[in-house]
C-alpha cells in the first residue's frame, strides 16, 4: 500500500507576534482511478501518444491505502506505459505542488511498486531502449517450452471475424518451475492483478503449475522470427487416486488488443486436448468469471454436439418435452441426463459433472426446434431447477421437495418426493419477504434463459 511521508518540521513561530487560531482545509484526496492512465504499447513511437490502447483496470483504488485515495498532491497526473514486448513499465508523474493537508503525502513510488514491482523502470530512456534490446524476449522464452498442436474447432467463440491465420498462432506449454517461465510470469503479474478480477499470483516454486502461452509468430527477413504474446493460462495438476490426475484452469488472460478474436477459446481448446490426450480424470475451472464461462461453455457445447454417445439421451428428452404439457403435471421434472451419460462425458471429453449439467440445458434448448412452441415448458424446467437449488424445496408444494433419480425404465417415475424437516438448512439464503423472493428468483431465471439463448445463437452461427 502507499505510504505517507510527513513534511519536514515547521519553522518556529515569531514570539513577537500574537498567535491566531485557524483551521486549515482537510485534504480530500483524489481517487487513484481518476488520476492514473495505463497504456499498453508495442513500440517506442507509442510511448507518449495518448491515443493508444488504454487499459481499464478492475480496481486501481485497491492499491492505495484503505480508501483508495492519493493525498498531498495538487494537479496530479500519472501516465503509465506497459511494454507489450518485454512487459516492463514506466510511470510519468506530474503535479503542480505538494502539501500536507492533514493526511500526509502519499509515497507514489512505493504505491506503484505494489502493482508493478520489479517491472517498473525508473529511467524513461532505459524503458525506450527495451523495445529493441528485448525484441526477441518472447521468442527466447517460448523456445524452452513444448509447442502444442492447435486443433481449432469449426467456427470460433469470438465476437470478431478478425482472427489471425492458425499457422501464425502457436501455443507453448511450460512448467512454471522452469526459471525462464517463472521470470516471464513475474513480469505478467501486474497485468493479472490489474485485469483479472479476484486474482492472486500463483506460486512459481510449485511444480504442479503449468503455463500455456499463446503467441503470434511473425517472420521478418531482417530481424528473424519474433513471437508476440497474445494471452496465457495457468493450469494446476492435482493428483487423483489411484493413478490419475486432474487439471484445474486457474488463471486466463488474453491481452486487451487481442480480445474478442477467439484466442480465449483457443487456449481452452488446447487445454481440453491435453486433458484428453493425457487421459486425466477431468478438467475444472477455478471460480470462472461470467465472460470466461460464456467462452468455455461455447467450446464445450460444440464438442458435445459432436459426441455421439449423448445424442440418444438428448433426443429422448427433447421428444418427451415436445409431447408433454408440463402445466398439467402434478410434479416438476427436470430432465437430468442419465448417470451413464454424465460418466461418458467425463471419461471421453473430460468435462466435469457441474459443467456438463450447465451444458445439458443448452443442448435441450437447441433440440427444441422450433423453440417458440416449447419455450414456456422449457423455462418452467429452468425455473424449477433454480428454485430447487436456491430454496432447497418447491415453494409451491408446502415444503415438499422433488429430487430426480435417473431411471432408464420410465423417466416419469424417476423422482422421489419428501418433506424437509424443521430446521433443516441446506439452502441458499435469500430475502425472506415472499414478494422480493419471487422477484429475485425470477431474475435468476431470466438471466439464465438469456445466457442460454446467447450461447445457443453463438454455436448455431
Amino acid at each position: 500500500m502507499g505510504k505517507k511521508q510527513q513534511l519536514a518540521g515547521v519553522p518556529a513561530a515569531d514570539p513577537g507576534k500574537r498567535r491566531r487560531v485557524g483551521f486549515s482545509e482537510i485534504d480530500a484526496g483524489v481517487e487513484a482511478k481518476d488520476c492514473i492512465k495505463i497504456y499498453l504499447v508495442s513500440n517506442e513511437e507509442e510511448v507518449g501518444a495518448l491515443d493508444g490502447i488504454c487499459l481499464e483496470p478492475i480496481d486501481l483504488n485497491g492499491f492505495f491505502d484503505e480508501d483508495g485515495k492519493i493525498y498531498g498532491y495538487q494537479g496530479l497526473k500519472i501516465t503509465i506505459w506497459v511494454s507489450g514486448v518485454s512487459f516492463c513499465s514506466y510511470a510519468d508523474i506530474t503535479f503542480q505542488s505538494t502539501s500536507d493537508g492533514g493526511k500526509g503525502i502519499t509515497d507514489l513510488k512505493s504505491a506503484l511498486q505494489e502493482i508493478f514491482a520489479e517491472t517498473l523502470v525508473e529511467n524513461k530512456d532505459d524503458f525506450l531502449k527495451s523495445f529493441s534490446a528485448e525484441s526477441h524476449y518472447m521468442s527466447s522464452i517460448v523456445s524452452t517450452g513444448e509447442i502444442l498442436q492447435l486443433k481449432v474447432s469449426n467456427g470460433h467463440t469470438g465476437d470478431s471475424d478478425n482472427v489471425e491465420a492458425t499457422s501464425d498462432v502457436e501455443v507453448f506449454r511450460m512448467g512454471i518451475n522452469n526459471a525462464a517461465t517463472g521470470y516471464l510470469y513475474s513480469r505478467l503479474i501486474p497485468l493479472v492483478l490489474l485485469l483479472v478480477d479476484g486474482s492472486n499470483p500463483i506460486d512459481v516454486t510449485d511444480p504442479g503449475w503449468e503455463l500455456y502461452v499463446l503467441t503470434h509468430k511473425k517472420v521478418d527477413p531482417q530481424v528473424g522470427t519474433q513471437h508476440r504474446l497474445l494471452g496465457f493460462t495457468a493450469v494446476y495438476r492435482f493428483y487423483h487416486c489411484p493413478e490419475s490426475s486432474r487439471l484445474r484452469l486457474s488463471q486466463i488472460l488474453v491481452l486487451p488488443p487481442y480480445q474478442c478474436k477467439g484466442h480465449g477459446a483457443r487456449l481452452v481448446e488446447v487445454v481440453n486436448n491435453v486433458a484428453i490426450s493425457e487421459d486425466v480424470y477431468d478438467l475444472t475451472v477455478e471460480e470462472p468469471l461470467d465472460r470466461f464461462q460464456h467462452v468455455r461453455t461455447c467450446v464445450d457445447i460444440r464438442r458435445l454436439l459432436a459426441f455421439e454417445p449423448i445424442q440418444n439421451a438428448v433426443t429422448s428428452v427433447v421428444s418427451q418435452l415436445k409431447q408433454e404439457n408440463l402445466s398439467k403435471k402434478t410434479y416438476s421434472p427436470r430432465f437430468v441426463p442419465p448417470s451413464t451419460v454424465i460418466d461418458d462425458v467425463r471419461k471421453h471429453l473430460k468435462i466435469n459433472r457441474k459443467q456438463f449439467l450447465q451444458c445439458w440445458e443448452i443442448l435441450i434448448y437447441l433440440g427444441l426446434d422450433p423453440i417458440d412452441k416449447h419455450i414456456e415448458d422449457y423455462v418452467r424446467i429452468i425455473s424449477n431447477r433454480i428454485k430447487g437449488e436456491t430454496l432447497g424445496k418447491d415453494s409451491e408444494n408446502a415444503g415438499k421437495r422433488v429430487v430426480d433419480v435417473p431411471c432408464d425404465y420410465n423417466p416419469e417415475m424417476s423422482f422421489v418426493m419428501f418433506r424437509s424437516r424443521d430446521g433443516e438448512d441446506g439452502t441458499v439464503k435469500i430475502d425472506e419477504n415472499h414478494t422480493n423472493q419471487a422477484e429475485q428468483l425470477q431474475q435468476l431465471v431470466d438471466e439464465r434463459v438469456r445466457e442460454i439463448k446467447l450461447i445457443a445463437a453463438k454455436v448455431s452461427q
